[in-house]
């Protein structure tokens, strides 16, 4: 069973479907029990930084969050979900994030070649043995849609990257805990082979 958590932050219902059409049983949910007691998390999340930090504080999922990555089981953050693991963004100055893991969300530069936000398909460059990605070829294409990105404190925490204007860690492994930049429920077969790694784990 995995337990999707339910913080008022969209893009919910697309990760539920995507969960169920790999055969997985999962539940969306913001209660502490139904979350302590599956076997695997996620957070996914579409909006901004400090909104999305109010709610989780909100709903009391702040302690819950942190209570679930330390009983090691796997854990994985979608989009805005995989920013508010990090310290502090741009985006919101003052706000703290998780603190689960180190670094900085930055906002993507303005350039005429790159509009802000970043709204498509890009490719990724993935670390050799990185789990979230067993299977699929070298460079596999995803979906993004982001005006902020990640930079890692620990570069050994980065499981692949991509470049648009700026180099971006689009996705990070550490521990239990994983999380993607971009949007594997919407990233068509590659999205679900992530998925389905990530149930496997």
């Amino acid at each position: 069973m995995i337990a999707i958590l339910d913080y008022d932050a969209g893009n919910i219902k697309s990760v539920e479907k995507a969960i169920e059409y790999l055969g997985e049983e999962c539940i969306v949910t913001r209660d502490r029990h139904e979350i302590m007691k599956a076997d695997k998390a996620i957070l996914p999340g579409v909006g901004s930084f400090g909104d999305a930090m109010d709610k989780i504080r909100k709903y009391g999922l702040e302690e819950v969050i942190h209570e679930f990555i330390e009983t090691k089981k796997p854990f994985l953050g979608i989009c805005l979900g995989l920013q508010v693991l990090f310290e502090e963004s741009e985006e919101t100055p003052g706000v703290k994030g998780l603190g689960i893991l180190k670094g900085k969300i930055h906002r993507i530069p303005d350039s005429k070649d790159t509009p802000v936000p970043q709204i498509g398909w890009n490719d990724l460059c993935i670390k050799e043995g990185a789990a979230l990605f067993k299977g699929l070829e070298k460079n596999p294409y995803v979906y993004f849609v982001h005006s902020y990105y990640l930079k890692a404190e620990n570069r050994e925490d980065v499981a692949a990257t991509t470049n648009y204007s700026v180099d971006i860690d689009a996705s990070v492994e550490r521990g239990n805990v994983y999380a993607c930049q971009f949007h594997p429920e919407k990233s068509s077969d590659v999205g679900l082979k992530i998925l389905k790694n990530f149930i496997e784990l």
